[in-house]
């Protein structure tokens, strides 16, 4: 794999998927983080596109975004539908689209939210998993199909809307807004603070909430890091890290671990980035990685890889999430 800087980031060349899991160390730097030798096992399998994993009452919530459901998964590998029609749609195209659920976080009051692709909106599930609407637009617009979310350590809301979840996508005629953008909840404000992206995906925070980090994913591939103020607007924004515009997988959904390494999906598999912006190495899979999340003993890695779950160990423990249960 090449490296050369760029726009003060990282410029990635890589394959897309790898033949066989591996991981791949770049710098000595990654033994701190994931032990020599460690293995890559995979937990479940039979899903078109897994997405947006959390952990949640000893069990691993995700959707599959493509087959319109949403999950839980057992450590010993048993899927359990909790949800059908999850992305709040039920007449979706023969390939599916995407058109389910994606993102999902437990909120203060230990509820769950879940980004909904075809309602375009974000839902709160009850404990009997019925749906409410939390949000659903921004400025009496209707959201394009809102993907990826977190909390802040100061409580508030990010999340990413791109237009995947449209069947025309930007030129769809019931787009409403003129962005994909990113947005912030806080105290019962809704505010746009990133307007200027064409894909936003994946997004993370540092654990002071002073950083974040949004995936772009076409056309341009890319990672961008921005400085937060505590009124939560953001400043700076600088090209952590760049992939290479053939490829055909590409950035997704991101996370950050205690030392706050950044764990990102692209083309080739998941990079751990160092907050230097040092690529210290990769884990590649046989298939697209998506998105990732940590157990809640912070060392048990899961990755959702299009129709598969993996799962490893590391030894730098994961950021947790700010709500958990």
């Amino acid at each position: 794999m090449s490296q050369s800087p760029r726009d003060g980031g990282k410029h990635i060349s890589a394959p897309s998927v790898a033949s066989a899991a591996e991981i791949v160390r770049l710098d000595p730097g990654l033994d701190a983080v994931i032990a020599p030798g460690t293995k890559i096992e995979k937990v479940a399998s039979g899903f078109v596109f897994a997405e947006g994993p959390m952990w949640r009452s000893g069990r691993l919530w995700f959707s599959d975004v493509k087959g319109n459901k949403l999950y839980a998964l057992t450590p010993d590998g048993k899927p359990i539908l909790l949800m059908d029609h999850s992305g709040g749609v039920d007449n979706v195209r023969p390939d599916g689209g995407f058109k389910g659920s994606n993102g999902i976080a437990t909120d203060k009051d230990g509820n769950v939210l879940v980004t909904q692709h075809g309602a375009r909106r974000i839902v709160r599930l009850d404990e009997h998993l019925k749906a409410s609407t939390f949000l659903d637009r921004f400025e009496g617009k209707r959201f394009n199909s809102p993907n990826d979310l977190v909390f802040a350590p100061d409580g508030a809301l990010w999340f990413t809307d791109p237009p995947y979840g449209l069947d025309g996508q930007d030129s769809d005629p019931t787009k409403e807004l003129k962005f994909n953008g990113v947005f912030r909840y806080a105290n019962g404000k809704l505010t746009a603070p990133i307007r200027d992206l064409s894909r936003p995906n994946g997004i993370g925070l540092t654990k002071d909430g002073k950083t974040l980090y949004v995936a772009n994913s076409d056309p341009e591939m890319f990672v961008e890091r921005y400085k937060v103020a505590a009124d939560g607007s953001v400043s700076n924004g600088t090209r952590f890290i760049e992939y290479p515009g053939s490829a055909p997988d590409v950035p997704d959904g991101l996370k950050l671990d205690s030392a706050d390494n950044l764990w990102t999906s692209g083309p080739g598999g998941i990079r751990v980035i160092s907050p230097a912006g040092k690529v210290l190495g990769q884990i590649k899979l046989p298939e697209v990685a998506a998105n990732l999340a940590w157990a809640d003993d912070g060392r048990t890695l899961y990755i959702t890889a299009s129709t598969s779950v993996y799962r490893l160990r590391v030894k730098t423990p994961g950021a947790m999430p700010l709500y958990r249960r």
